[in-house]
């Protein structure tokens, strides 16, 4: 079958595409001309839009993320630096779960808590510059400075050198622009190898200073290691957080009696939070698997040595799941939701970025109960990526 990835309207509205998808089969494989992060060429690829099917993939040990052994050998243009390559992301048990359990204290509840107040603050300086009675850019002016602000805080890198961090980050989502990616892959990289050796220098209290004298069994952390997880952290840690602001108060926007809801009883914003992550997850589609062995998924057969991409959108829209999936209901049990994962692999920033979201979107709700829609909805723009699912800019007045 055709891709219908590839179609203009995909970006707009994914949802009929991927519902068309599932009701032919929730498994099916599809062409593809980049099956990972090193875009090797074309290979034959899968993709999962059904919710069990999903669920059951991610947690699936013989869905393997080692890209390096998926692309050894394969002939490849690329030049990502290996640092963006080959994360804790793009691994298997036991580096894995030995590289997650170095950075899992950093995001407990209880760390997450002792982040509040700061968060609080930025979300209120950012709040301050809003211009009154004109369109405001909800993602250039929130979303995107607040999650940014908060995970540089967390690793300790300079106020000062936050906007080439911004840059970079978003240039590695810059779909159909290789060279663009690999140029910010070389350049963060590059970037946090030199904030390493200052800390080094000057050491201090932030995450990356405990990451740079961590041990494990008596083993140290490797160079390699270390500027990986620090480059994941930097940009793992905002990206998501980014797509979630602006997804979550579009959704409401569009939804006038659910905004009202909130706006009247705001202690309600983290309940809310759950259901509007399954509406419009901010991952369109989990990181890079494939399979290490034949294997059967949904009653579809997949070979071996094969990319298996799972669509967590189209998996929270499943109706099996979720009735009524296209429409936004706070009522809703929505906890089993997969905008963060499933399995080993759930993203280990999730309560950090509920947190930025119900400390944002309280503030907002209660300081511009009015804020509404600047432009109709079918003329925003959306990035052009697969991998994530955000807004380029959300224009509103409040």
């Amino acid at each position: 079958m055709t891709d219908p990835t590839q179609d203009p309207r995909f970006l707009r509205d994914p949802y009929p595409a991927y519902a068309a998808m599932r009701a032919t089969c929730p498994v099916q494989p599809m062409p593809t001309g980049s099956t990972g992060p090193a875009g090797s060429g074309k290979h034959s690829s899968y993709v999962v839009t059904g919710y069990a099917e999903a669920r059951e993939a991610l947690a699936d040990a013989r869905l393997s993320k080692d890209t390096a052994a998926f692309f050894a050998g394969k002939a490849s243009r690329r030049r990502l630096h290996p640092a963006v390559a080959h994360n804790m992301l793009a691994g298997d048990p036991p580096q894995h779960t030995r590289l997650r359990k170095l950075v899992t204290k950093a995001f407990t509840t209880g760390a997450v808590k002792e982040l509040r107040p700061f968060i609080a603050r930025v979300t209120d300086e950012l709040l301050d510059r809003w211009p009154a009675d004109e369109q405001f850019d909800f993602v250039a002016g929130l979303a995107v400075p607040l999650p940014v602000s908060v995970i540089c805080e967390l690793l300790g890198v300079p106020e000062t050198d936050r906007a080439d961090v911004r840059r970079w980050s978003a240039e590695l989502f810059a779909a159909g622009e290789p060279d663009v990616i690999d140029a910010a892959s070389h350049a963060m990289a590059e970037y946090m190898t030199g904030l390493i050796a200052a800390k080094r220098l000057e050491p201090g209290g932030s995450l990356l200073d405990r990451l740079i004298s961590a041990r494990d069994g008596g083993d140290q952390l490797s160079e390699e290691e270390l500027v990986s997880l620090a480059v994941l952290l930097l940009v793992a840690g905002h990206e998501t957080t980014t797509n979630f602001l602006g997804n979550a108060v579009l959704a409401l926007l569009q939804h006038p009696a659910e905004l009202n809801r909130l706006r009247v009883n705001p202690d309600e914003v983290p309940a809310s939070l759950d259901e509007l992550l399954r509406y419009e997850s901010p991952v369109s589609t989990a990181t890079f698997r494939f399979t290490t062995e034949d294997l059967t998924l949904g009653g579809t057969g997949i070979p071996a040595g094969v990319p298996v991409h799972v669509s967590l959108g189209a998996a929270n829209r499943d109706p099996e799941r979720f009735p009524a999936p296209d429409l936004l209901d706070l009522d809703r049990d929505a906890s089993a939701h997969l905008g963060f994962g499933h399995g080993i692999h759930r993203c280990v920033g999730a309560p950090l970025a509920k947190a930025e979201a119900e400390i944002a979107l309280r503030a907002v709700l209660t300081r511009f109960p009015g804020i509404r829609l600047a432009v109709p909805a079918d003329q925003l723009t959306w990035r052009r990526t697969r991998l994530v699912r955000g807004l380029a800019s959300l224009p509103v007045l409040a």
